[in-house]
């Protein structure tokens, strides 16, 4: 599970302006008509053809929890595109993205100044371009370590350096032992 990824994703569906639907039917049609045939849906979701077209039919209600909670996963990533596009650029243009987390947090400093790990609760609202740089990375591929680099980076410039005011020294943030990550657009 990727918590990064997850954390970002989630943020941008706090934007859907219509509900992903919930019932197993309905999520299934939606898939079948996406992928354009259930033998793709099938596949995707590692189940049998003929267990899409009984769910199609509402022939099957309730899925097991596992494949409940793939099928949601899978309708979500998929549910309202354009508004998902939308409010990504626009965090990246002129919204920014607030980052809430409870880490351990520290940073690589000269010697001589307070550079000690510890567990610290940030609220910090990051700049469009990190939303950007956070968004791209996660369309590419990004691994979670190389988010978590990105937002570290993010977080360094943002609170550690307050957009350059102080801490110019600084090198980098290490953020480790995450207790709570939550994004917010």
């Amino acid at each position: 599970m990727s918590m990064f990824g997850d954390g970002l994703d989630q943020a941008v569906q706090k934007a859907f302006t219509r509900p992903v639907p919930k019932s197993a039917g309905v999520q299934m049609r939606y898939l079948v008509k996406q992928y354009r045939g259930t033998k793709a849906v099938a596949q995707m979701l590692r189940i049998s053809q003929r267990t899409v077209e009984r769910y199609v039919k509402d022939q099957i209600k309730k899925p097991r929890p596992d494949l409940a909670a793939r099928l949601e996963r899978e309708v979500k990533a998929r549910w309202q595109p354009q508004v998902r596009a939308k409010a990504k650029e626009a965090a990246a243009a002129t919204g920014g993205i607030v980052i809430d987390t409870r880490a351990r947090l520290g940073y690589v400093a000269p010697i001589g100044s307070t550079d000690e790990d510890r567990i610290r609760h940030l609220t910090v609202a990051l700049p469009p371009r990190h939303a950007g740089r956070l968004f791209e990375a996660q369309e590419q591929g990004a691994s979670e370590g190389r988010l978590r680099e990105i937002a570290a980076e993010a977080l360094k410039e943002a609170y550690f350096q307050d957009g350059g005011r102080r801490a110019g020294s600084l090198e980098e943030v290490r953020f480790t032992d995450i207790e709570h990550l939550e994004f917010g657009l």
